[in-house]
């Protein structure tokens, strides 16, 4: 699968239903057929997979060793509330209450495309999350970056 690329501002209709605008789901040709999941991301938002990306995260979580406590209770904080998505006829999704209300969504979200997964925020918190950008990003990105080009090249 190729990266999903944008973000785009958009509004559930009073029965908790997302339109996934026409420039994302031209980016998941599956979808219709496969569906989607969506769960609890790590910060409160949540994260959409297509199904095909759901099935890689749960086979690794699955090859854990589900003796050790830690690794328990992560994969059930991982996957708690994760649900299956399916499109309607007018290419709308149905987004789980529960969920819903974890996030702090109301009416007003912004799906942001992060690689393999769909990010769906509130647009509020959004809008903070964005707007605390660190003061120099990019002191940021030569420590998060910076080194990854020259440790493969020195071996």
């Amino acid at each position: 699968m190729s990266h999903l690329i944008g973000e785009f501002d958009c509004k559930l209709d009073a029965k908790g239903r997302l339109m996934v605008p026409s420039g994302l789901k031209k980016q998941l040709p599956l979808a219709d057929t496969e569906g989607l999941v969506i769960h609890r991301g790590f910060e409160k938002h949540l994260t959409i997979y297509t199904k095909a990306e759901w099935d890689k995260i749960t086979a690794q979580l699955a090859a854990l060793n589900s003796f050790e406590k830690k690794t328990r209770e992560f994969i059930r904080y991982f996957t708690r509330g994760a649900t299956i998505l399916s499109l309607d006829a007018s290419g709308r999704v149905l987004l789980p209450k529960p969920l819903l209300e974890y996030a702090g969504i109301n009416t007003e979200v912004v799906l942001s495309c992060q690689f393999d997964k769909i990010e769906v925020w509130a647009k509020e918190a959004y809008d903070v999350q964005m707007d605390d950008e660190p003061e120099n990003f990019a002191n940021l990105a030569e420590e998060v970056m910076g080194n990854k080009g020259r440790s493969a090249n020195a071996e």
